[in-house]
């Protein structure tokens, strides 16, 4: 067993142990029904390797692990409302299940939970960490509104959109890292790296999921529509450099792409492709994606930690950027 394994076990563990049961049955059953939906749980196993990186144990990360779970999962109830999205891993969403009204309640508890899992954490840092943590939240929040005002317009730029997916998804992997360096006793310029760390990496793997959107071998690796992205015109990476760089001919085709309403979806899906190849956006995305990959190792090698403590983080870090879906 991995040491990425063991911390992912412990995880579950802790997380059936804490399953809710509360009243009104119908609040609390979405809760543990999406939370026991599975995922990669990154973000809490990031909050428990940091803390053993200091501390050489991370049981005391446990409830800073389940608050940012907690809150994860909650932006993705309301996430799969704003967006009417029928599935989640491949199971019905909890608005689909249980309704909209009930799905926005139990989102708002499952934040509410997540507050009282960090309150419980020893006096002397609770502060600490939860001023990181509502500051994290709020800046997710800010990053779904940029990402829903993107859908409506036509002249997003590369800053904006690299400043929405900080927003919607990096510094929560960031600050997974922060919560767990400061419960396991590190230094606050320590945790500021190692939040630099998750930051930067969290960029690379949103960049990595634009490319696996357009370019996966096939829709069964990915776990999801390869294409989807293109299909429903949304700003990623790959789309602003291509209408960015195109030539006018490229430019006009793209265009007219994006404004038919009735197409086969094969062969848009086919021609966005093609020209993310030709307009060199391709290429950009990978380099970028490179790019912040190397800041964060940078981030992570500024941190006084040994090279065999160092090891499970390149190892996260690197299998992150290989995945296939």
């Amino acid at each position: 067993m991995t040491l990425l394994e063991k911390y992912l076990g412990s995880f579950e563990n802790y997380l059936i142990e804490h399953s809710f049961n509360g009243e009104p049955a119908s609040l609390y059953e979405p809760a543990n029904y999406i939370m026991q939906l599975g995922g990669k749980r990154l973000r809490p196993v990031m909050v428990l390797m940091a803390c053993d990186a200091f501390r050489d144990s991370y049981e005391e990360a446990m409830p800073a692990a389940m608050a940012i779970e907690l809150f994860h999962n909650f932006t993705l109830i309301h996430d799969d409302i704003m967006d009417a999205a029928p599935l989640r891993r491949g199971n019905p969403t909890v608005h689909k299940k249980w309704g909209q009204s009930t799905a926005i309640l139990c989102g708002d508890m499952m934040m509410i939970k997540s507050i009282i899992f960090l309150q419980n954490l020893e006096a002397t840092i609770s502060s600490d960490l939860l001023s990181m943590f509502n500051k994290t939240a709020i800046e997710v929040c800010e990053g779904q509104q940029m990402d829903m005002l993107f859908e409506t317009r036509n002249d997003v730029g590369l800053t904006e959109y690299l400043t929405m997916i900080t927003l919607k998804t990096s510094v929560l992997l960031g600050c997974s890292f922060y919560l767990g360096a400061i419960i396991g006793g590190a230094k606050r310029e320590e945790a500021k790296a190692f939040y630099d760390f998750g930051k930067n990496l969290g960029i690379a793997f949103q960049l990595h999921d634009d490319i696996l959107d357009a370019f996966a071998e096939d829709a069964i690796a990915f776990g999801k529509q390869v294409g989807g992205d293109i299909l429903s015109n949304k700003k990623t990476y790959l789309l602003i450099t291509a209408l960015q760089d195109a030539n006018p001919k490229q430019k006009e085709l793209l265009e007219q792409w994006l404004s038919i309403k009735d197409y086969d979806q094969q062969e848009k899906i086919a021609i966005f492709k093609e020209l993310f190849v030709l307009t060199g956006a391709k290429q950009k995305a990978e380099d970028a994606q490179q790019q912040f990959y190397n800041r964060a190792l940078e981030a992570l090698h500024t941190v006084r930690l040994s090279e065999a403590k160092k090891k499970t983080f390149h190892e996260l870090a690197y299998g992150i950027m290989q995945r296939t879906r």
